[in-house]
């Protein structure tokens, strides 16, 4: 007889009418969610119109190339600067000023070089010397020496007033810092001369350097960690290329030990939660001894027994260690915890073993359709192809925009500086003259047409279609899969009664008549993401100016919004398995399947919690022994084949990129895993709901299953089917 905790509660609908027609997923289905399928079409046809449009404005030579003062591309093919990819400062000192980070530019005349300058020299050194040879080559193309005097090539920088040693690092030519003995040095020297003859600090490079640097990064940060970084990377980069076989054969094993486990969870899942279980109480068993041996041996000694009151609050917790009430205290509270524990294992016990038999025959389902397993390279490749359309997306769309050129005199008091300018019709204007000395500069790209203007509502748009195919695909994968291990649940007779290619013909279901369905709550779960996107974004930027208030305000729209996601992702998670079944609209099986679930919510919860331990724990095991074995392997701690292993740098570069590459195509398989489970689930008790184990309405869970429910099918013979 089932129990009362059995009975449906009417609070959350009643329970599915008995269909005598249904055999598992319904093949008579229509086209659910049409509107939504239609728009969500519109929306890729679009999405396809933005990236057009931001294709023809957009330029990522403009992100790859150095642009010099003339909005010339450094190094670019068929371009009089092909061979000069690197972009030369002509006077880096002036990149000091703090206008930099504002005006995004530095202002000195930039030109595209074939390599950086290997010594020391200012211009009025280098004049009329057998130096000008190496020195014009930093000039302007078709600068002749005897056209101007030297001051007068300064003040219209035909010519850098100075040259240092420098080294390319972001295609750009920065001064060759090296710290020696804790002094900052370039080219062994602390002090050179500007371009005045005039002797100055290294330091004062560097400052300017910094300026440059924040600029080009987007961040303010200095050259010598980018210059520690850059060889950490090549580094890195090596031990990639000596290692990468190895690494390969590290990942392959995890992905045979996580079939593996899925394979054999049949056995184990029972035997990996209850050994846990004893686990945790023969822990809580020895911190109470513990505690409690404590507890009697300060008993009586000096001091030990004052109240924890009488001491007060303290920041070092050691003291409060020393007195015995603490530990009665902790022997209490371990007690109260165990006790609890202990009550809920008897009475959930039973909910307990069921979770554990649906773990089981998760297991005994992969078994038979096995193609599931590797449906997630699929779901990879579509998302691979989502963020590589977004990711090119946004590159032409922040590379859209026009050189825009700005004013840039020889001291501040011009009163022409950084207003636009057009370099073809500059040298026609008056502002050569009021400012001696003054250029029409390169700055940056911009504009002021329409399109330019909203520039940033497109990357908006860009980021809401990237997150909404992105929810799409992986609700295929979710429908897809569900529709698959639902064909094994209600196959009466398994695997007789499994049909063909359950796989394929659950995926064609999915395109054909749900689109809809799965871009209706995919549509919901983006708009959710993209507002936490843009909170995280508002907080980023205002953080610094943000009062107390704000903060908490933020604070607390973040985390509803979080808690939001996770309660839509569940709630789409079941609606997909119900669309899957059944083939009802996105609404009508959300409804059906939170009701079906809150009916049930002690199982619910119990097989929830249950299911996601011994995934975790599985991740953990074939993670951590795989990492384990790649210590021992790249430290060289196998003498059985300490000869393969190749030289490194670092051997954690290897060694990371195992455990992290393990751990997620561990995460792969048990995500087919725990949709397996979730789709049984769902069946099950819609089984127990529906059927009651006639001839005309036999369960169709298994014997086990049955077993632990105290449910048999009445048979017409003696002799069951299964």
């Amino acid at each position: 007889m089932a129990r009362k905790t059995d009975i449906p509660s009417s609070n959350y609908g009643e329970p599915r009418k008995f269909d005598p027609n249904f055999r598992g997923p319904v093949h008579n289905r229509s086209c659910t969610d049409v509107v939504c399928c239609v728009i969500f079409i519109i929306v890729i046809l679009g999405y396809i119109a933005l990236g057009t449009v931001a294709w023809i404005h957009g330029d990522p030579r403009k992100v790859v190339y150095p642009t010099d003062s003339h909005g010339q591309f450094c190094g670019h093919q068929n371009t009089p600067n092909a061979h000069k990819a690197i972009l030369f400062y002509f006077n880096m000192l002036k990149c000091a000023n703090p206008a930099v980070l504002i005006n995004l530019q530095c202002p000195t005349t930039q030109l595209c070089v074939s390599k950086c300058p290997d010594r020391f020299s200012t211009l009025l050194d280098a004049w009329n010397t057998k130096n000008w040879e190496y020195y014009r080559q930093f000039c302007k193309p078709g600068f002749e020496i005897g056209s101007k005097s030297a001051t007068e090539v300064i003040r219209d920088e035909d010519c850098p007033s100075m040259i240092v040693p420098s080294r390319p690092f972001l295609q750009r030519c920065f001064p060759d810092f090296i710290t020696r003995n804790g002094i900052l040095t370039v080219a062994n020297q602390t002090l050179f001369k500007d371009g005045n003859n005039n002797e100055r600090s290294v330091s004062d490079l560097k400052e300017a350097a910094n300026q440059v640097t924040a600029v080009q990064q987007g961040v303010e940060r200095g050259l010598a960690s980018l210059l520690n970084a850059r060889e950490i990377g090549m580094k890195i980069f090596e031990d990639y290329a000596n290692s990468w076989d190895w690494i390969l054969i590290g990942l392959v094993i995890t992905m045979v030990v996580s079939l593996l486990f899925i394979l054999l969870l049949r056995f184990t899942a029972s035997v990996l939660l209850w050994l846990t279980v004893f686990g945790v109480f023969g822990a809580l068993n020895y911190g109470i001894w513990h505690c409690y041996w404590e507890y009697d041996t300060l008993t009586g000694k000096p001091g030990a027994d004052v109240a924890i009151s009488d001491i007060g609050l303290h920041t070092d917790f050691s003291i409060y260690l020393q007195l015995s009430q603490t530990w009665l205290i902790f022997m209490i509270s371990l007690s109260v915890i165990e006790v609890i524990l202990f009550i809920m294992v008897i009475f959930l016990r039973m909910r307990l073993r069921i979770a554990i038999a649906l773990l089981e025959e998760g297991s005994k389902a992969i078994s038979h359709i096995m193609t599931t397993l590797f449906y997630p390279i699929i779901t990879f490749f579509l998302l691979a192809i989502c963020i590589a359309y977004w990711a090119v997306t946004a590159v032409f769309l922040a590379s859209s925009g026009n050189a825009v050129y700005k004013v840039t005199p020889t001291d501040d008091a011009c009163m022409y500086a950084n207003l636009t300018c057009r370099p073809k019709t500059f040298s026609q204007t008056n502002i050569t003259k009021v400012c001696p000395g003054a250029q029409c500069l390169f700055a940056f790209y911009g504009g002021e047409s329409v399109y330019h203007r909203y520039i940033l509502v497109l990357h908006l748009c860009n980021l809401f279609a990237f997150l909404w195919l992105v929810n799409f695909t992986i609700a295929l994968g979710q429908c897809t899969l569900a529709g698959a291990f639902a064909s094994y649940y209600w196959a009466l007779k398994k695997p007789d009664d499994i049909p063909a290619c359950p796989l394929y013909s659950s995926f064609s279901r999915a395109i054909r008549y749900h689109t809809g369905s799965l871009a209706f709550g995919s549509l919901i779960l983006a708009m959710v993401q993209l507002a936490r996107i843009v909170l995280e974004y508002l907080d980023h930027k205002l953080r610094g100016s943000q009062n107390a208030c704000a903060r908490f305000l933020f604070c607390c729209l973040r985390c509803c919004f979080y808690c939001l996601e996770r309660f839509i992702k569940f709630i789409n998670r079941n609606a997909y398995i119900m669309i899957a079944i059944y083939g009802k609209s996105f609404c009508t099986s959300s409804r059906d399947s939170f009701c079906l679930l809150m009916r049930n919510i002690l199982r619910v919860a119990v097989l929830d919690k249950v299911t996601d331990f011994l995934l975790f724990l599985g991740k953990l095991l074939i993670s951590g022994s795989v990492g384990v074995l790649a210590f021992f392997f790249f430290t060289r701690k196998i003498p059985v084949i300490q000869e393969e292993v190749p030289s490194l740098n670092y051997f954690w570069v290897p060694l990371l990129t195992v455990i992290f590459g393990s751990y997620m195509i561990a995460h792969g398989f048990f995500n087919v895993y725990a949709m397996c489970v979730d789709t049984l689930f769902l069946c099950f008790l819609w089984d127990l709901e529906v059927n009651d184990g006639s001839p005309e309405r036999p369960f169709y869970m298994k014997r086990c299953l049955r077993k632990l429910l105290s449910k048999t099918n009445v048979q017409k013979t003696r002799r069951e089917h299964r």
